[in-house]
């Protein structure tokens, strides 16, 4: 089957790497256009087209997918079957018109859960056991296309975005490839989505990271583990911000507990880290990054902030 593989992240590269390897004929890669990152504005490559490079792939990166110009290419292209994979733009009707057996999509959540840009992080963040990834056929409407088909995958209890998005790409690249070959022999089924079961799960913004900690102990661990690696959990300390990278819930804490603190109070301070008060509970923080410092335990950061049992966390 000649396929035209859409993608951008890293999320995109196993499912693309599986491909390479199947007997499918991968006839293009279309991925956003190059950026200029870091301080010194270098032009940086996507995940998706370095692995394109590396595998001599005719790669494409139209600034407007929907341009009339690259739906010609396309055409011309005439491919059997598009597959999208965390690409960053939505498709016109004329594409999705355009190949033989439609396009579909590979989403890291069981549709119609979490339908947008950021179901693995809503996920861990609202404290599920399990998500999974979903192939469908696109439509319209953004992640509500007919389902084809799905496959679970467990939510561990130290899951962070990072890790838990590593996993599903693995399983998302061997249900992709069921997929494709499903398709091609026309044993491929369509389910419609329950529309009244869906969930929105938009795009990240920065402040999305920022802790309030008038929220219990579990709920900021859990933004914690979903905020890694962007935009990065937060708080205020001194009137800088202090990113905090790894936290659990501390349960050991009576010779405190009589103690009225207020949400975001520094109960404790131990080899561990510092132990923060909440709306509910207690959040035992474990590593941190200060402003133009490397990520830190807590421990030493407390040490070389001279941070001490009473100090606030939170504000400005």
């Amino acid at each position: 089957m000649k396929i035209i593989f859409m993608g951008t992240p890293e999320f995109a590269c196993l499912p693309l790497l599986a491909l390479i390897k199947s007997k499918h004929d991968i006839i293009g890669v279309v991925t956003q256009p190059d950026r200029k990152k870091g301080r010194g504005m270098k032009i940086s490559f996507s995940p998706v087209k370095e692995l394109a490079l590396r595998n001599n792939l005719n790669i494409y990166q139209p600034s407007n997918i929907n341009n009339p110009e690259f739906i010609r290419t396309l055409k011309e292209i005439s491919p059997d079957l598009i597959t999208i994979v965390a690409f960053g733009q939505i498709l016109s009707k004329e594409i999705l018109r355009l190949p033989k057996y439609e396009c579909i999509n590979l989403h890291p959540s069981l549709l119609p859960k979490y339908r947008g840009a950021s179901p693995i992080p809503a996920a861990i963040l609202t404290g599920e056991g399990k998500t999974g990834v979903t192939t469908f056929y696109l439509s319209e409407e953004v992640d509500s296309g007919d389902i084809i088909l799905q496959k679970e995958e467990g939510i561990r209890k130290d899951d962070t975005t990072v890790t838990l998005s590593k996993r599903l790409a693995e399983t998302g690249a061997n249900l992709l490839i069921e997929t494709i070959d499903k398709i091609e022999r026309k044993e491929v089924p369509r389910i419609l989505q329950d529309k009244e079961k869906a969930t929105s799960a938009p795009r990240l913004r920065k402040e999305n990271g920022l802790i309030d900690w008038k929220k219990s102990a579990p709920q900021i661990e859990r933004l914690v583990r979903a905020m890694d690696p962007w935009p990065g959990a937060y708080t205020h300390f001194a009137g800088k911000l202090l990113k905090i990278w790894k936290a659990e819930i501390a349960y050991r804490i009576s010779h405190i507990a009589y103690r009225k603190l207020q949400p975001g109070e520094v109960a404790d301070i131990t080899k561990e880290g510092m132990v923060v008060a909440c709306g509910e509970g207690f959040l035992l923080v474990k590593e941190v990054q200060p402003p133009g410092k490397k990520r830190m335990s807590a421990s030493s950061f407390a040490s070389g902030y001279r941070i001490k049992t009473g100090s606030i966390l939170g504000g400005e």
